[in-house]
């Protein structure tokens, strides 16, 4: 009669320190809260974390899906595990344990209606797809971590703006020799800056598209590209030293970096033929679009290939990064059309404006089921991008939350903002 009560067991959330790349997604995406950071550890807080698993699709390099069973008394807190260096290992739990609530809840929630738990689990809070086109090859992440790095070797650095704008962007070629480093158009890659942090830590990774094809940026051979815009100020305007971007705009050929990676399952390229892309991006947002670009350029001849859409937004044409390039493509391999916000005796024009512009050519597209939309820049571009595509539907007479949800759910809109 006075058996003791049997002790409640947590599945509990935790983020791998030794994978994270620090990239912020998961803390945008919680509908709850339950994530946060300091300068070491993105963690997750037991007492909020309702296990509803919207923060897992977004992820890049899969850090947030690691679960470990404990006794809920024993949780491991916040203040644990922003001091930890890698994820603790399993513990034995008590031969009296029992179950508890779901995910991380510290008490039991209430009753949902049916299918409700389902649909968190499934749903991406972003704006975008959490799955890729069906056709997607199949992308290798995480072969490479922070305690394994790989060594490129640095075999190209040039500016691709003009020399007298504030838009300082290289495009940096890395080699990789006889290591095998596998990639996709749309992934990306984690660089690991040399030196320590104001705490005297290793600096952790940054994060940096693909600007080349998965056959290299020169063509077999088993090297790639990034697109690296120096920063010198914080997004309010005010002096900052990118710790990263100066190191990797500063180096010079036959440089070795420690790379990390690849990383990227959802924002691929569609692979088979005839598929149509709507790519829009601003500045160094540009790197996968020239990925996915140059992939359909040496296509050309060997398969069909569909249409592709490039809205390209900057303040002048010479902050535009590849603008040479760009302009001798063939204007029936691309239709492209520049977004340029401070161009001299010009109005001020934005990619979402071009959108409406041309709402006839975007609408025909977006009709088609083989149309992919890709959208890279800064965070701030999500919202007027959504809104034109909704205008550029509701015109034509159809419900744009039935399209943007079957976008989604097919994987054929995608976001990469910072």
């Amino acid at each position: 009669m006075n058996a003791p009560l049997p002790v409640e067991v947590l599945k509990q959330h935790l983020i791998d320190p030794e994978i994270c790349i620090r990239c912020n997604t998961c803390e945008e995406t919680c509908p709850v809260d339950a994530i946060t950071h300091d300068s070491n550890n993105y963690v997750v807080d037991p007492e909020i974390c309702n296990g509803c698993m919207a923060c897992v699709p977004p992820c890049p390099t899969g850090s947030i899906d690691n679960w470990r069973l404990v006794v809920r008394a024993e949780a491991y807190s916040v203040q644990d595990q922003l001091g930890w260096e890698e994820l603790p290992q399993e513990k034995p739990l008590p031969p009296d344990a029992a179950a508890g609530g779901e995910g991380g809840q510290a008490t039991p929630a209430p009753q949902a209606e049916p299918g409700l738990a389902q649909a968190a689990a499934v749903t991406p809070a972003a704006p975008g797809a959490a799955v890729p086109p069906w056709s997607a090859a199949h992308p290798y992440v995480n072969l490479y971590t922070h305690k394994t790095p790989i060594t490129a070797t640095v075999v190209g650095n040039y500016r691709v703006t003009g020399a007298d704008t504030e838009s300082d962007i290289h495009h940096i070629v890395l080699d990789f020799g006889e290591q095998p480093f596998p990639v996709l158009e749309g992934q990306s890659i984690g660089i690991l800056p040399p030196g320590v942090d104001a705490q005297g830590r290793p600096h952790h990774a940054r994060q940096y598209s693909l600007a080349s094809p998965r056959d290299g940026e020169r063509a077999g051979y088993n090297n790639l590209s990034l697109t690296v815009k120096r920063v010198t100020q914080d997004h309010g305007g005010a002096a900052a030293h990118g710790v990263c971007s100066n190191y990797l705009c500063d180096l010079t050929r036959n440089d070795t970096v420690q790379v990390i990676g690849p990383f990227g399952h959802t924002f691929l390229m569609p692979n088979h033929p005839q598929a149509n892309l709507i790519m829009i991006c601003t500045g160094a947002g540009s790197a996968p679009m020239r990925a996915m670009t140059e992939r359909s350029r040496r296509l050309i001849g060997t398969a069909d290939i569909g249409k592709l859409m490039l809205f390209f937004g900057a303040r002048t044409e010479r902050e535009l990064p590849y603008f040479g390039p760009l302009m001798k493509l063939p204007r029936d391999f691309i239709d492209i059309n520049l977004a340029l916000s401070r161009e001299p005796g010009q109005p001020k024009r934005y990619v979402q404006d071009l959108i409406r512009e041309r709402a006839a050519h975007v609408r025909g597209l977006l009709a088609d089921r083989n149309t992919c939309i890709y959208v890279c820049g800064l965070k701030g571009m999500e919202v007027g991008v959504l809104d034109a595509l909704r205008d550029v539907v509701v015109q034509s007479g159809e419900d744009w939350s039935i399209l943007h949800d079957a976008l989604r759910r097919e994987g054929r809109l995608h976001f990469e903002t910072y």
